[in-house]
């Protein structure tokens, strides 16, 4: 589900209420470079899990001392992070 070269991860598929906590935990093994930029478009499917997750990743990069971006959300994403009032956090430093 989540693929890295160097300092850019790919996250692919749902990221949903099902799926949330494998993906987290399968971040935190890949995550690991002082900088990430963590591409967002070939995930399927989300629900507000999904702007959960991007949130504990922003916090988790911050405990690290790690500069984390978010690129090419989904559409659908980006309404969820709007209607929750929380775009200001995932948009791009």
């Amino acid at each position: 589900m989540i693929s890295c070269e160097g300092e850019r991860c790919t996250v692919e598929g749902p990221i949903t209420i099902a799926n949330a906590t494998a993906v987290l935990a399968e971040s935190t093994n890949v995550f690991t470079a002082p900088q990430l930029v963590v591409d967002l478009s070939r995930v399927t499917e989300v629900d507000s899990a999904a702007v959960s997750l991007l949130l504990e990743w922003r916090r988790a990069a911050e405990r690290a001392q790690r500069r984390i971006e978010f690129v090419n959300l989904p559409e659908s994403l980006k309404s969820l992070t709007v209607l929750y009032g929380v775009s200001h956090l995932i948009a791009p430093a």
